[in-house]
């Protein structure tokens, strides 16, 4: 059965990506996945660990003396609960409230129109400008908010600023490779990214000072040959929408308190690297800090507006929202990685990329050329237990050094994990929802982006091993 944990992870991995040809959700689909792997983990527990001399394991009874004393079938739920699981939900759970809590911090401040003054600066008849307009804030934005929310932004702002389908399926396939881009050089850019920063393997610091030239060149290369290819000179909006739009949102909420929600929310997740870096605590804390001012805040906003509760737009009640189906799926796919590193599958796989390629650059690279079609979520979580952290020392061997924090190996592919999904449009979950948000066509994409998309990825790869290899 041990030969079944990879194929399981394969499969499920094709199932995720093959999510509108199967109908099955991704969610129920990795949670699906995980679950088979531990059962297979207990049911199959003495030839997985015993037979094959797990290291994992063998180090586990070493360190806790009283749990060799136990038969062997307690020894295994012992280690798979308490070691595996445990230690596994633990480190998950961070990055499952971190992503929670942005979600709600940009659903709230959108609710409110914090993002709606966003329009008023980008607006242009001349569609060559509001390319550069709309790429440069997606990318700006995506390392302030994440490249998904950043991308939801955008779509809001090009559905009031561009009405034709037409054009706007241009703007909205631009945007997919400038959030990524953009997503790529911030600690909070993107899920991988978060991972590697809330896993140690980078400092925030450190990713956006060699990130952002070679994440800024991705984008700028692309964006110059959309400029000439897409649009010609001089031409304009087909349809031009209304200079003063109508007020969605509820008009009791004074423009100063949208003001201070807009400001707090984009603080919370700005400062989320400055608040690790002066406590030492996790970064969930600190975006789950800016939660809780902005719950106090609109608590005490509303108390003091002569409103039906019904129409207070409170965080108790913008809770539901949470996409729980997003949740989910990184708790199956994170959880399924654990799997595979506790079967000593990933170390199997580690020592094999290390004996046959042994080129740490060439295998971020490879990967990120991976994740324009297989989720990169799953990608760098196998990573990152293939390669465990090493410990920085004086006479640490050049190729371990790689491997260091904010080594080459990570930093490289936190550039390459999260650009190289805008190769192919199902390959971030930033190009799957503006996919189903305007029903773009695989195809559609693929002629048309696709190729500027790889460019800009191996010219800011070029970039990156000029700057720093």
């Amino acid at each position: 059965m041990f030969i079944l944990l990879p194929v399981i992870f394969v499969v499920g991995i094709l199932g995720i990506a093959l999510e509108d040809k199967i109908k099955v959700n991704k969610a129920a689909i990795a949670l699906f996945m995980a679950i088979s792997m531990w059962m297979i983990l207990m049911f199959d527990a003495y030839h997985i660990f015993v037979e094959r001399s797990n290291p994992i394991f063998q180090e586990y009874l070493t360190q806790n003396p009283e749990v060799a004393k136990l038969s062997l079938h307690e020894q295994f739920v012992d280690f798979i609960t308490n070691r595996s699981i445990v230690y596994h939900l633990g480190n998950v759970s961070e990055t499952l409230f971190f992503v929670m809590c942005t979600m709600l911090i940009v659903d709230l401040v959108d609710k409110h129109g914090g993002f709606r003054s966003v329009t008023g600066y980008i607006r242009t008849s001349n569609k060559r400008k509001l390319l550069w307009y709309i790429s440069f804030a997606a990318f700006f934005f995506s390392a302030l908010l994440d490249n998904l929310a950043a991308a939801i932004v955008m779509l809001a702002v090009l559905r009031k600023l561009v009405p034709d389908r037409t054009d706007r399926m241009k703007y909205a396939c631009m945007v997919i490779i400038a959030a990524n881009a953009g997503g790529s050089w911030s600690p909070i850019g993107d899920v991988t990214t978060i991972l590697l920063w809330v896993g140690g393997n980078v400092s925030a610091l450190h990713q956006i000072s060699h990130v952002f030239i070679p994440a800024l060149i991705n984008l700028l290369v692309p964006l110059t040959i959309a400029h000439f290819w897409l649009f010609k000179k001089g031409a304009v909006l087909r349809v031009m929408s209304e200079e003063d739009q109508p007020d969605e949102y509820i008009p009791e909420i004074p423009a100063r308190s949208r003001r201070i929600i807009f400001v707090i929310g984009v603080l919370s997740l700005a400062l989320v690297p400055v608040f690790q870096m002066v406590t030492d605590l996790p970064p969930f804390l600190g975006v789950l800090a800016g939660l809780v001012i902005l719950w106090l805040y609109t608590d005490l906003m509303y108390s003091k507006l002569h409103m039906h509760e019904s129409q207070k737009l409170r965080i108790s009640r913008l809770l539901p929202n949470v996409d729980l189906a997003t949740i989910f799926f990184f708790l199956g796919i994170l959880m399924a990685v654990g799997a595979l590193e506790t079967s000593g599958q990933l170390g199997m796989m580690s020592s094999f990329l290390d004996e046959h390629v042994h080129q740490p650059y060439l295998i971020s690279f490879a990967i990120g050329m991976m994740s324009s079609f297989v989720d990169n979520v799953a990608l760098v979580a196998a990573t990152m237990g293939m390669y465990p952290v090493v410990e920085q020392a004086a006479n640490l061997p050049a190729y371990a050094q790689y491997f260091v924090a904010d080594g080459g190996f990570w930093t490289f592919l936190a550039y390459c994990a999260v650009t190289g999904g805008s190769i192919l449009i199902i390959g971030s979950a930033t190009g799957v929802t503006v996919m189903g948000i305007e029903k773009i066509d695989f195809m559609y994409y693929t002629k048309r982006f696709t190729a500027l998309a790889l460019i800009g990825y191996c010219c800011g790869a070029g970039a990156y091993m000029l700057l720093f290899a």
